[in-house]
This record gives structure tokens, sequence and C-alpha cells, in this order.
């Protein structure tokens, strides 16, 4: 049974493995000639081995697929974000920064010295009732957004924890928590500011601000880092597509790079693939690991329906563009004022102090404009992974969020990434004074650079928008969430336009590689009398 895998992004390649190693004849074409889409990593300045898309890993160490596919066998090492968060004190205040360790007890310590005893004690309580509420969320990412898996999922979750004043702890109450937005349960757990901003500013990393409804698990999955936290990838985030591609190729698999896909068409009972290199490939099956708009391109060309096409394209909501990185080569760390390095530089230094900053920018973004002041995370991986930079120097990630991909004014892009990339170092400079005169080299990538590098369309890292309504059974479309094609027999899909959406988890690829096999493999009939 021949399949053919279109994209190296890591769901796809996920797919690609377990078909490859449960004997299925697979070759993954990738346009590009760095394969893994969003997760890869390559030599931007000299020494440095620098992330193109994702940095640190978070899904992914929590689905099983590093172990069921032992990459670790094929060179995939983490090293655990442990702190995995940081938020320094506002520039120019005296309070101590938050730290988020793995350890609950040590962050609460933390929370208790800069925000008060009450918000150390709301914070124990909120890890231990999203913490297994996350839990619950991440076993409804392992298969099929189906209302039996979703129900199967959540059942038996302990709804008391919802219970409120009137002590009312049934599904009604448990379903309105995660219903709710981040904010909202921001405000019913903590009094500070800062500790709301820090964990808004976490959530909001999935893309739609915490004023939405059904972004309270967003939030909630900080609670989970106390299980398992945020992973690097030893050697980048590349790392992982590299061990998986070295364990497709170890099970008969082949991937070609730099030859994208043109057309899909139905040929008899299996696809013709027509590459930009002349090559006319049949497949019984086919995995579409490009953007959901890009599938729907190909399947155009290969002469599917345009109405229902057209029809697709209009109803899936690809938003504004989530945000733009700089991604910096330095002599020095941050140095924030009144904290050790050792908890600031491991995981995520969550620059953002009230959530009215947050809500500026995005604000900003849905009118097409640029934030009054960007909103960044930084990420400085070198402090952990000595690999990715040379002896004396470091490395960081500078994502800022939110910047429109479509500009108001209708200028393009290219007029404004430098200074906007000042902008994005002057805000962590703000907060680790001295930071900007160690910089001694930057890439910047504006959403316009996202689409043309990795197929992004209109520069958003989860392919389309994270609302609620464009989530699990409706992702990207109700028709589509199954990841089938009405019309398209053994075609699938998969990656970040399908359910669970944007992120690195695998969940996406293990679940059509799952359907293939399901659908393809005999099935036992009772003999005719």
């Amino acid at each position: 049974m021949s399949v053919i895998v279109i994209g190296s992004g890591h769901n796809a390649l996920v797919a690609a493995c377990y078909l490859a190693r449960n004997g299925y004849a697979v070759e993954v074409l990738e346009r590009d000639t760095v394969i893994g889409g969003a997760v890869s990593t390559v030599e931007r300045f000299p020494g440095h081995q620098v992330d193109r898309g994702s940095s640190a890993h978070i899904m992914v160490r929590h689905t099983g697929i590093v172990e069921e596919l032992e990459l670790e066998r094929f060179g995939l090492r983490y090293i655990d974000c442990d702190p995995w968060g940081f938020a320094p004190a506002p520039p120019g205040g005296t309070a101590p920064p938050l730290v988020f360790h793995r350890d609950v007890d040590r962050t609460c310590a933390s929370i208790a010295a800069a925000c008060g005893q009450r918000d150390a004690d709301a914070y124990r309580r909120f890890v231990r009732v999203w913490g297994a509420r996350s839990a619950r969320v991440m076993r409804s990412f392992a298969g099929a957004p189906t209302g039996g898996r979703l129900l199967r999922s959540f059942w038996g979750l302990d709804a008391r924890d919802a219970a409120g004043a009137s002590g009312r702890g049934d599904g009604a109450a448990l379903s309105r928590e995660f219903l709710q937005t981040g904010d909202a349960l921001l405000d019913s757990l903590f009094d500070s500011e800062r500790l709301k901003a820090a964990l808004a500013w976490f959530g909001a990393q999935s893309g739609p601000p915490m004023s939405e409804p059904g972004t309270a698990p967003m939030v909630g999955f900080a609670a989970l880092m106390h299980t398992v936290p945020p992973g690097r990838a030893v050697g980048g985030s590349g790392a992982l597509t590299q061990a998986l591609a070295a364990r497709l190729r170890a099970d008969g698999g082949v991937v070609s790079t730099g030859d994208a896909v043109t057309a899909l068409a139905r040929d008899g009972r299996g696809w013709r693939v027509r590459t930009d290199s002349g090559r006319n490939l049949r497949a019984d099956t086919v995995i579409a690991g490009s953007h959901i708009l890009t599938t729907l391109d190909l399947l155009e060309q290969g002469g599917f329906d345009a109405t229902t096409l057209a029809d697709w394209r209009r109803r899936i909501r690809v938003g504004p563009g989530i945000g733009m990185v700089v991604r910096a080569a330095t002599t020095d760390l941050p140095r924030y004022p009144g904290a050790e390095t050792a908890d600031s530089a491991h995981g995520l230094q969550l620059l953002a102090t009230d959530r009215r900053h947050l809500r500026r920018a995005h604000g900003a973004a849905m009118a097409g404009d640029l934030p009054p002041r960007p909103v960044v995370l930084a990420m400085s991986f070198s402090a952990l992974d000595p690999t990715i930079a040379p002896a004396g120097e470091h490395q960081l990630s500078l994502w800022a969020q939110w910047h429109p991909y479509a500009l108001a004014d209708g200028t393009d892009w290219s007029a404004h990434a430098d200074r906007e990339a000042d902008r994005i170092i002057a805000e962590v400079e703000a907060h680790a004074p001295g930071f900007a005169d160690t910089v001694v080299h930057r890439f910047v990538q504006t959403p316009a650079d996202l689409e043309r590098e990795m197929g992004l369309r209109g520069g958003n890292v989860m392919h389309v928008e994270m609302s609620l309504d464009q989530m699990f059974m409706w992702r990207p479309l109700p028709e589509l969430s199954g990841q089938r094609v009405p019309g398209a027999p053994g075609l699938y899909l998969t990656g970040a336009s399908t359910h669970p959406g944007g992120g690195v988890s695998g969940a996406s690829g293990r679940s059509a590689a799952q359907l293939v096999h399901r659908d393809r493999r005999p099935r036992f009939r009772l003999p005719r009398r």
C-alpha cells in the first residue's frame, strides 16, 4: 500500500513514521530544502543553530509519541525547562520576580514573596484542579474530535471543584468553567495583576486573547507544566523532525526535498500527485500536511469541484496574523534586576506585567495596526543547550504578539521590519537594562516572512484561528474535522489546520495514521451462503 505525505512538518512526519512502521510504502514530499516546516533549525549566524519556528516543545512531551516511536534511538534528547516560566517585576519596581518552577512548593514560595500568601494558596488550588482538567484535555487530543471521544475523555472528572457559593458542582458548572474566558478564570482565582498577566500571556501563546470564550483551558494548561515542563530539544527545535525523518528512513520511508506538489487529482481508486519538477506520482493514499488552504489549492489544480472549494475557503478563518520573531545572537543573557540567571534563562520569559498591555496589542492587530508596545516572550535556550551557539555567545528568540499580517495603511512589511525589531529589543531592554548592547546579530521574521519561508498563510503560526468555533469538531470546518475530505476518498488531513490545532504535539499526525490504517486494513466478512 503506497502513501504520499505532502509536507514534512512534524505532524506529517509523525503520520509517515507510524505508517512506515506498519509496513506501508511511504514517501514524504517537501517543497523546501529544509525538512520540518515550522519545527526546524538552521544556521542563521556563524556557529548559531537557530530555530525557524517553534522553540519550546510542550504538548508532544505529554502525548507519548516520543516514546512510542522510540525517537531517543534516533538522536532526540530533551532538557527540561526548569524553571519553566519567569515574569520580571515591572520596570523600575523593587518587587521580586515571579518564578514558575516545576516544583509547586517553590513556585508558591515565589508567588507568596511577589504577590502575597493568598495568591500562593490560590495557585496551589489552581494546579490541583486544572492539572487534572488539562490532563483530560490532552487525552481528548489523542484522537478524532467526535462527541463520543470527547465524552469519554472527560467522563468521571470530578465536578465538585466547579461548585460556587451555591455548592452546585455538577456537569453544568464544570462545562461553564471550561467555556469561560481565560480572564474570567484568572479574576476568579487571583488578586495580583502581575500574576494574572503572566498566566494570561502564557495562555495567549495559543493565539486568541484571554478575553475570548473558551480560553480558560489555555490558561489552565499552565498547571500541567508542573507534571512535565516545556522541553528544549538538544541541537534546536529541528532535532525533533530530524529524529522523525531518521526513524522514517530506518523503516524504509523516503523523504524528498526541494520539490513542491503542484496538483492533487483522483486517479481511479487512488491519487495522482504532480510536482514542480515534473514528477507524476501515483499513490493509494495521500496525507496532506500542508496548510488547509494550500491543500484546497492543490485540489483545485487537480479538478476538484470549484464551488465546494470556494465555500470552504470563505468559511475558514485564518485571522489577522499572530506575531513576529527576532532571533538574536548576543554576548550575554538578559540580566533582570533582582533575579538569578538560573531562574530567568531556562524557560519562557513572560514580559507582561499588566493585561492591558496584551489587550492593547490585540486590539491594534484587529484594526490592522502595529501594537502600541510589543508584547514579548523571550527564550534564551543557549543557557540550557550550549551547542546551539559558539563559546562565549548566546542566542535568544524574541516572539512578539500581536502583529497583523495585513497592515491597515496598505504598507508592506519590509518598511516596518527593522523598526519593529528595534522596538521588540527595546521591550526586553526595559526589563533587563543593558540587553540591547549585547546584540551582535539579528534575524527578523515578520508575518510576511513566516508565510514566505514556511507556508504559514497570513503569518498565522497556528494555520487558522484557535478560537472556540474552529476547535475540536469544528476545526477547520465541521465537514473536514474528521481529517477526511468529502468527495475525496483516500485523502487525509493533518497538521495545525486540524484538531487539536497549533503547537508541537504530533497528535494530528498520529490520528491521521490511525485513520489510514483503519480504513485500509482488510475487514473480516462473513462468507456468502
